[in-house]
């Protein structure tokens, strides 16, 4: 043989091992610890719901899976940390919406496409409110009631956070010219809960997490449910689409891996999800205690989801002025 010919099939030889080993790896996944960044500071509802369902989804995947808040700069540290970490199925991110959200309002220059999607986990409907005393009953009247108060009527939100947005696709949908209403900006949701409590307000958007304890007790009322269907704690409560609204809304809440993350190793961590959200418990504290609600998605149907998503809060984002 040729030095030459020696040299390629030496080579040959070192590539097919190689896939091999990389193959092995994968097949083997995973073989220790897997971390979850989760962008925002413990305690919270998106805090709660990720350590629960990976608690249960660890039994099945074979290995811990570890929680890591990672707080800061809008939630964007931890997801730029998941993003250019090794693709190798031991770091993954747990958030939502706030991926394109940080990206449409220019905080950071990548969305969900900078990362291999794994699985949705659950849905926090938002709901838009009004104080008690309020005249307005349900969300089909606000349009009216605008019109009839232009410049007055103010609407609570946290700058290019979640109901940002809502209320823009809101106005857009419901024919609302935002000439005409008046955007407060609070800190935070305790700050909006207390500006409606005083009345300073006259709507805010909430979810059951947020403002179901004041939806039962009256202090606040629900005037519709951003999703397809009722919600059973709130079934009274009229769907947006029910009354002409045409969308849905919610802070939908999925597993992210960095890009080039092996096909394999993908399915496996969806099949631990999925097989963790089939538990009565995880069920029954994500939807009683949390308020949310079960949507389980992978592959190209999560694809398909997140450029429905994205699209959507694009198109919001044409009427934000995220300067102001």
């Amino acid at each position: 043989m040729t030095r030459s010919g020696l040299t390629l099939t030496l080579a040959a030889i070192g590539l097919a091992t190689g896939m091999a080993i990389a193959g092995n790896a994968q097949a083997d996944y995973p073989e220790q610890d897997v971390r979850l960044i989760i962008p925002y500071g413990p305690g919270g509802a998106t805090d709660i719901i990720f350590r629960l369902v990976s608690q249960e989804a660890e039994k099945s995947l074979g290995e811990s899976i570890v929680p890591v808040n990672m707080a800061g700069a809008g939630a964007t540290l931890g997801s730029r940390n998941v993003k250019d970490a090794r693709p190798d199925g031991y770091t993954l991110l747990g958030s939502h919406d706030t991926i394109a959200l940080s990206k449409l309002a220019g905080t950071v220059d990548y969305s969900y496409d900078a990362f291999e999607p794994i699985a949705l986990l659950t849905q926090t409907i938002n709901i838009p409110a009004a104080h008690a005393n309020h005249p307005v009953q349900s969300a089909a009247e606000i349009a009216d009631y605008v019109r009839e108060n232009p410049g007055e009527v103010r609407f609570s939100m946290i700058p290019s956070s979640t109901d940002h947005f809502f209320w823009a696709q809101f106005f857009d949908e419901a024919g609302i010219d935002m000439a005409d209403i008046r955007l407060v900006g609070y800190p935070d949701t305790g700050e909006q809960v207390s500006a409606l409590m005083s009345e300073e307000i006259d709507f805010a958007m909430f979810n059951l997490p947020s403002g179901g304890a004041f939806f039962e007790d009256g202090t606040f009322r629900p005037l519709g449910v951003a999703h397809p269907e009722r919600l059973d704690s709130l079934s009274g409560v009229a769907t947006l689409r029910e009354q002409g609204i045409e969308m849905d809304h919610s802070t939908s809440r999925g597993i992210f891996a960095p890009k080039g993350t092996p096909q394999e190793v993908k399915d496996a961590i969806a099949d631990a999800y999925g097989q963790a959200l089939e538990n009565d418990e995880v069920r029954s504290r994500i939807e009683n205690e949390f308020g949310s609600v079960i949507r389980f998605l992978s592959g190209d149907d999560y694809l398909e989801f997140l450029d429905d998503n994205e699209a959507a809060l694009t198109a919001a984002a044409e009427n934000i002025d995220f300067q102001n």
